[in-house]
């Protein structure tokens, strides 16, 4: 992973991404009215010599209001990878966008959305021409001529799945998005994608975290070695907090040789460290298809801290202790379809 300028340096109120009111609404302490701290994130160069940033802001299930408090807090910090899905989140990074000055805050942003899924039965026509209208729809929403990235997630159906990449092919190549990736894509799912792409996906975006081992059961290195990167959510477990993680007494032991760490922070800097971008809730108060990001303190200091992770480094005999753990376990590509295995199944 590139390192380069980690850190943190302090910027003057108004110098930083975001405009002061997501910070000074309400009296909750967010940040001191001189100056605002910010932080460098590392970042990818990808095909096309796209500038991705490694940590992204996670905004899934955050209410639209949420959702343009929180990017207006990430951004501050430094954090301007913005990993969005359609609907009420992307209508919240729309306010945001709308609340700033539009063309000048736009540059300074990734913009990562997802592509829903075909409902089952669609068939491979069907699915692109659905795929087209929600592009179209979502760019309409934000205003934007394009976003820069598009995430595909998978179907049972291979025939759906590559029809569907056609259209985002399509859309790099009309400049609606600058990069294209794909979800929860198990390896059979991989398979059948790279089969007819003429774009190798970017990345895979998946579950990670301390306990499932750094290769995710090969899913790592068999995408990996095709290319296609490794961009993670869940480093402290899904579809809600592991309990078991966060009170794990390897992480607790390990976090007070580094200034009193929580076990969320060591979870989320071993991600980073082993080489992957992660996207992260705003703080632990999520569940399943729930977060929040409240007028509160608790929303930007969860994102500070988030943001600070690339501040201090495991040693390798920590990373080696780490990477050790065999719980808890999960299946990395637990929110895809019925054609990977082991898909979650709504209760």
């Amino acid at each position: 992973m590139n390192r380069r300028d980690m850190g943190k340096k302090l910027v003057t109120v108004g110098v930083a991404v975001a405009a002061t009111p997501y910070l000074f609404q309400g009296n909750h302490g967010a940040a001191d009215a001189s100056t605002i701290p910010t932080y460098t994130i590392p970042e990818w160069t990808l095909p096309g010599g796209v500038q991705m940033p490694t940590l992204a802001l996670n905004t899934v299930g955050l209410s639209t209001e949420d959702t343009e408090r929180a990017v207006g807090y990430a951004t501050t910090l430094g954090m301007t990878h913005i990993d969005f899905h359609p609907g009420k989140e992307r209508d919240g990074v729309a306010a945001y966008l709308r609340q700033q000055q539009q063309q000048a805050v736009r540059s300074k942003l990734f913009l990562n959305t997802k592509i829903r899924k075909a409902p089952p039965g669609t068939t491979p026509t069907e699915a692109a021409d659905q795929t087209r209208r929600q592009i179209h729809d979502d760019l309409q929403a934000l205003r934007l001529p394009y976003v820069d990235m598009l995430m595909l997630r998978d179907s049972p159906d291979p025939a759906v799945i590559q029809a569907q990449w056609n259209v985002l092919e399509q859309a790099l190549e009309q400049g609606q998005t600058r990069s294209i990736g794909v979800i929860n894509f198990c390896q059979s799912a991989l398979e059948a994608v790279l089969q007819t792409a003429k774009i190798v996906p970017a990345v895979n975006y998946y579950m990670l975290h301390v306990g499932m081992g750094r290769d995710a059961h090969g899913l790592r290195s068999f995408g990996e070695s095709r290319g296609i990167r490794t961009f993670a959510y869940g480093a402290v477990g899904e579809p809600g907090p592991n309990k078991e993680l966060l009170s794990n007494p390897l992480l607790r032991k390990i976090g007070r040789r580094y200034n009193n760490k929580t076990p969320e922070q060591v979870a989320l800097r071993w991600a980073l460290q082993t080489g992957a971008a992660v996207s992260v809730r705003p703080t632990l108060s999520f569940g399943l298809g729930e977060s929040e990001c409240s007028i509160n303190n608790d929303c930007y200091q969860g994102l500070a801290g988030r943001a600070s992770s690339f501040d201090w480094t495991l040693t390798e005999s920590d990373m080696n202790l780490l990477d050790s753990l065999t719980s808890p376990d999960d299946n990395p590509t637990l929110f895809s379809s019925s054609g990977c295995p082991g898909a979650f199944v709504m209760p």
